[in-house]
Parts: structure tokens; C-alpha cells; sequence
């Protein structure tokens, strides 16, 4: 599949009398998604395979070098999901995609280019004075570093190479959101691939783990050089004219800044948590690298599901709340949320089944070892149960967002942040390092209840009786599928026996991908049986019916 490189049409706006707009089917907002979720799983896929490379080069707990490059990663990581997944999907998609709709392209433009060179002077001042303070920083990032000097000096001076990564995401995002606002995702889903394919390049062939961490973060700055320049060629292909221009504070980059703020601050609660795990973390020999392989795989229905379908439903949500559409506001999250959860609940579930299995058949070898993953897997369990809240708020949110109401989520997400800085002190020094995990998921879950409790308050969002009852079947097709899979655990020996009796080599490997793909086919089936949807359904939802009006530019469809 490929993008079209001609550049879309500005829409008028509509002559008074003009009848509405035609409604889109439901399965523009779901097309959108699998199309921007199915470019995300190949970049999670190789997402998965480096960071296999990663971990085996550079270990976990008997080494230095890993938990130095996992928080020089996670440093400018913290900004980037801020600025790029936050700030500007709130606040710039929609402005643009306005301006792009009725002022039309040359002042769409002119308004991107006032709000890049912004961006850029504000993330290259922060990175700036990121790197003149991270020797001191570093005693607030990572305080447990503090007594093993050796590490506390590698950590700060690799943060200091990896922090250049935070204006080029920045960068990245205002030309992806430029991408998106075109109805162009190809791009935008499919950039990061290239920070995966820049790693795998340069420390496959490392040997020595402080070495290979070096690398590692050279590699980093590197392809974050490389996916701004993607982006930015895959703007100006869509149609995009971006002007090199001095930062303005004009009127409309106050409005900006005003709106992109609170906002970043509500879609980076999730982050802020896992940032101030990280910081209970250093006092443990490995949990950095725990926590990261943890995360990418509870990220990863996040990424696919919760990113793809926020993509794609802040715009419909705007452009349906602009017309005064409350039906098709209602149908978009009503078909958001069910579509959410079909995919988060199984993902949950096999997170929860399979934790220790699916850490220890991946990634134990060289220098991650069985301890590691056993003390992986238990950080998984519970972070597992967290992922229908984590993608959750991806969905909820833009229903603020379209209605240019920041704030609201802003105050939900300090609440959340909160919690989690008092539950996770708390469960760290009394339960151990599972307890950082389970704050987290429990603020998450805080803040979907505050969320669905406002939307259904001021009326802006009542999931439908059918919508409920929907959920209700996904539930139970989920639980079904979790305990097939924890049968799978029981029987891990006998399962890997078998494969070993077919197979001399990779019997680990081989056993949890089939129990995996037995669990991938098996839902399906299971979806189908408890109602939760239809085949039929399953189709509609990602074709174009003979008859629906093509995409307007600020719609992702």
C-alpha cells in the first residue's frame, strides 16, 4: 500500500443553507486505525527483535552498562512521548486541520511553519540545558546510582550524547501531525522502524557491554536525525510548503502554547509514572532494564490500539463536533472504546497468563539471565492488568481534546501522578519492586474512571446499551483466552519437550511463539462465540462501502 503524493485539496467551508456533510461509515475510523496499526506493528516488531539484541549484549543485573543506557534512553524518551504523543496531538493536529479546512493551505503552512520554529527553539534550549546539568540531574533522575560511582558517571555522560534525540522527535511530530491532519499515515506510522534498523546495525556486532551501551546511544541520536528528515520529505510530498522562519510569540503561538501545555501534561501522566518508577528503580541492580523490557511489551497494545485509534479519532471527533454532529461523536467513541478494549482485554490476559514464559522464552541469553526474567515477568503480571486503562486514555482523552478542553484532563492526570508517587513509595519499601507496577497501573485505572465519570456527567459521551453489552462479551471472551493460556503455562515443560523432540535448536523460542500463535488464533473464535463481534462486523469495519464519500483532508480515514 502507498500514498498518494498529490496534495489534497483545501475544503471550503460550507455556504450557508449547504446541507451537512454525509456521515462517514464506522469503518473510517476503524480502516484508519488498522492502517496505522498495522505500520506500528512492524516497527514494534522490530522494536522487539533490538531490543532482544540490546539486552543480550549489554544484560541486566550483572552488568553496569545496562542500566546507564536505559536511563540515558529513557531521559529524552520522557520529553519525546510529551512533546510528540502529547502536546502537539492535542493541541496542533486540530488547529491545523481547521486552518487546513477553511483558510486553506498556504495559511495552514504559514501557521506550521511559526509552530516548528518554536518547537525547535524550545527542545533544542531544553536539550541544552539538559546536557550542561546532568551530572546533578543525575542525582534526582537515578539517586540510587549515587554509591557506584562508576555507573553514576556512565549513565549521565551516555544521557548526555542521547539527549540531541529530543528535538529531532519533537521535529518529527509537528510534520507526522502535519502528515495526519492530510490524511497521510503511512509515514508517520512507519518512521520509527528506522531508530530499530540504526540499533540492530551498530551493536549486533558489539562484544563488551559498556562498549555496545556507547554505541547504542550514538545510534539513537543518529536515527533521530534520520526519522525528522523522513518526516519532513513525507510533508512536503503530501503537499506541505514549511518556510524556515524565526520563532514568533505571535497571537496564535500563545493560543498554541496555552492549549499544548495542560495538554501535554494530561497525555504524559502515564510517562510521568513510569519516569518516577524509574526513579525507585536505581536502587536495584537491573530494574532499569527490567521496567524497559516490560515495557515494550505492555507498550505494544498501547502503541498499536490506544496511539492508532487517538490518531484517528481526535480529528473525526473535531470535524464531527464542527458540524455540531452529536450522532456521529457519539458513534466515533462508542466504536473507539468497544474497539479498544476487544483488542487490550486479550492482550491483558496473555500478559497476565504468561508472564514469566513469555520474558524468559524471548529474551534469557547471554547476559540476561533466568533472574532477570523471572523478576521481568513479575513486573509484567502487573503492569498486564494495567493495559486496558493505559490504551483507555488514549480513547477518552480526545473527546476533552476535540472540545479544546485541556484542562480537565490536565487535572486528572496531576491526580493520577499523585497516587502513583504516593502508592509506588509506599508498595516499594513494603512489597518490593512489583509495587512500582502496581501503582502505575492503579493511577492509570484512576484516571479512566475521572475520565468516563466527567464525559457521562456533562453528557458529552454515555456509552450506548449496546456498547455495554459489547464490553460485557469482550470481558468474557478475554477471560476465557486467559485461562487457555495459563493452561499453556502449566504445561510449559510438556510443551517444549515436544518441540525439542522435533527440533534440536531455539525449543524456548519456538514454544512460546506457538502457544502465542494458538492464542491469536483461538480469540477470534472466542470473540465470535461470546457476541462480542461479528464476522460480518469484522469486514465492514475495514472496508470503504460502495458509496462513502472519500476523506476530507483533516479526517484519517
Amino acid at each position: 500500500m502507498t500514498e498518494t503524493a498529490t496534495p489534497s485539496p483545501a475544503q471550503p467551508a460550507p455556504a450557508p443553507g449547504t446541507p451537512p456533510a454525509p456521515k462517514r461509515s464506522g469503518g473510517g475510523l476503524l480502516r484508519s486505525s488498522a492502517i496505522f496499526s498495522g505500520l506500528t506493528l512492524v516497527s514494534r516488531v522490530m522494536g522487539l527483535v533490538r531490543d532482544l539484541v540490546v539486552t543480550a549484549r549489554l544484560g541486566a543485573s550483572a552488568t553496569i552498562a545496562a542500566d546507564a543506557y536505559y536511563t540515558a534512553l529513557a531521559f529524552p524518551n520522557l520529553f519525546r512521548r510529551i512533546f510528540a504523543e502529547g502536546a502537539f496531538a492535542a493541541a496542533f493536529v486540530p488547529a491545523y486541520s481547521r486552518r487546513l479546512a477553511g483558510e486553506g493551505e498556504a495559511d495552514a503552512d504559514r501557521f506550521a511553519a511559526d509552530a516548528l520554529a518554536t518547537v525547535a527553539v524550545a527542545t533544542v534550549a531544553v536539550m541544552l540545558v539538559a546536557q550542561l546539568a546532568m551530572p546533578w540531574l543525575m542525582y534526582v533522575i537515578n539517586p540510587g546510582y549515587a554509591d557506584q560511582p562508576e555507573k553514576f558517571r556512565l549513565a549521565w555522560m551516555l544521557t548526555q550524547v542521547t539527549m540531541p534525540y529530543l528535538p529531532c522527535m519533537a521535529i518529527a511530530a509537528l510534520f507526522s501531525g502535519i502528515l495526519n491532519a492530510r490524511g497521510k499515515f503511512i509515514v508517520s506510522a512507519a518512521y520509527p522502524t528506522v531508530l530499530n534498523l540504526v540499533m540492530l546495525a551498530v551493536v549486533l556486532p558489539q562484544t563488551d557491554p559498556v562498549r555496545a551501551a556507547w554505541w547504542a546511544s550514538g545510534a539513537v541520536v543518529i536515527a533521530g536525525i534520520g526519522q525528522a528528515g523522513i518526516c519532513w520529505w513525507g510533508a512536503r510530498r503530501s503537499g506541505a510548503r514549511l518556510r524556515l522562519v524565526r520563532p514568533r510569540l505571535t497571537p496564535e503561538m500563545k493560543a498554541l502554547v496555552k492549549l499544548a501545555v495542560p495538554a501535554a501534561i494530561a497525555n504524559s501522566a502515564t510517562q510521568i509514572n513510569i519516569f518516577i518508577s524509574g526513579i525507585l528503580a536505581s536502587q536495584i541492580a537491573g530494574m532499569r532494564v527490567w521496567m524497559n523490557v516490560a515495557d515494550r511489551l505492555y507498550q505494544l497494545p498501547m502503541s498499536l490500539v490506544g496511539v492508532a485509534i487517538g490518531v484517528a479519532l481526535l480529528p473525526r471527533l473535531s470535524q464531527a463536533l464542527q458540524r455540531d454532529d452529536h450522532d456521529d461523536a457519539q458513534a466515533a467513541m462508542d466504536q473507539g472504546v468497544v474497539f479498544a478494549l476487544a483488542l487490550s482485554l486479550p492482550a491483558a490476559a496473555a500478559l497476565m497468563a504468561l508472564p514469566v514464559y513469555l520474558i524468559d522464552g524471548l529474551f534469557t541469553r547471554d547476559q540476561f539471565t533466568a533472574v532477570d526474567a523471572a523478576a521481568t515477568g513479575q513486573l509484567l503480571f502487573h503492569y498486564g492488568w494495567g493495559v486496558p486503562a493505559f490504551v483507555l486514555l488514549r480513547i477518552l482523552q480526545p473527546a476533552f481534546f476535540a472540545r479544546q478542553d485541556t484542562r480537565t484532563p490536565m487535572r486528572f492526570s496531576l491526580i493520577s501522578v499523585g497516587v502513583n508517587i504516593v502508592l509506588g513509595i509506599a508498595l516499594f519499601y513494603a512489597i518490593g519492586f512489583q509495587g512500582v507496577a502496581i501503582a502505575t497501573s492503579v493511577a492509570a485505572w484512576i484516571s479512566v474512571l475521572q475520565m468516563w465519570v466527567s464525559l457521562t456527567r456533562r453528557g458529552d459521551w454515555r456509552p450506548s446499551p449496546r456498547t455495554i453489552s459489547r464490553i460485557v462479551r469482550i470481558a468474557l471472551a478475554s477471560a476465557a483466552l486467559g485461562g487457555a493460556l495459563f493452561a499453556a503455562n502449566l504445561f510449559r515443560a510438556d510443551i517444549e519437550a515436544a518441540v525439542g523432540a522435533v527440533l534440536p535448536f531455539g525449543v524456548k523460542e519456538i514454544s512460546i511463539v506457538l502457544v502465542c500463535s494458538a492464542g491469536l488464533a483461538l480469540y477470534p473464535a472466542l470473540l465470535f462465540a461470546f457476541g462480542g463481534l461479528t464476522p460480518a462486523e469484522a469486514k465492514a469495519a475495514l472496508r470503504r462501502r460502495r458509496g462513502d464519500p472519500p476523506a476530507a483532508p483533516a479526517d484519517l480515514s
